[in-house]
């Protein structure tokens, strides 16, 4: 009987422990938005001028907003960035990768194809659509970019390591 009794005071206390921290989880934010000079909120709003010279968001925050947001915004987002900047490798990469998950794999293609073209040369380009052709199967046109890619950086393990992956296939 007292072992049952322990087992409820444990849990009533965990319970109470959960439930006061989830107080002061919730708490913290809001206590976050006021100040001891100016105890209520404020909003002030930035001036159009502000906004249209704000070019650059930070990217761990953009990565943030674009994943509650969802895949369709974070490709239209990316799309966008790349109309806008063809040779931006991190915005092919991100979209690629985008594509991949979305088992579009050609369209994932013809985005590295465009930006080969944009930023001909780059290790990571080549890299990049040699895994998407050994996804699809087409190991010989992958290892021939692997190839390519190691031959602007000899020692590369990622690029070496995906061409061993590759050949084993």
């Amino acid at each position: 009987m007292s072992s049952h009794v322990n087992i409820v005071l444990r849990s009533f206390r965990f319970f109470h422990l959960n439930s006061l921290l989830f107080l002061v989880l919730a708490i913290l934010p809001v206590g976050g938005c006021a100040s001891l000079d100016n105890p209520s909120l404020s909003v002030t709003e930035s001036s159009s001028l502000d906004l249209r010279n704000a070019n650059e968001i930070d990217p761990a925050m953009r990565e943030r907003i674009l994943r509650a947001v969802g895949p369709d915004a974070q490709e239209r987002a990316l799309r966008d960035e790349l109309q806008q900047h063809p040779d931006n490798v991190d915005a092919a990469i991100g979209l690629t990768n985008a594509l991949v998950e979305q088992r579009r794999p050609h369209e994932a293609l013809q985005v590295l194809d465009r930006l080969l073209v944009a930023a001909p040369g780059s290790l990571r380009v080549l890299n990049a659509k040699a895994v998407i052709l050994d996804l699809e199967g087409r190991h010989d046109a992958a290892q021939v970019l692997y190839r390519q890619a190691l031959e602007l950086e000899p020692g590369n393990r990622m690029v070496q390591h995906n061409l061993d992956l590759s050949l084993a296939f």
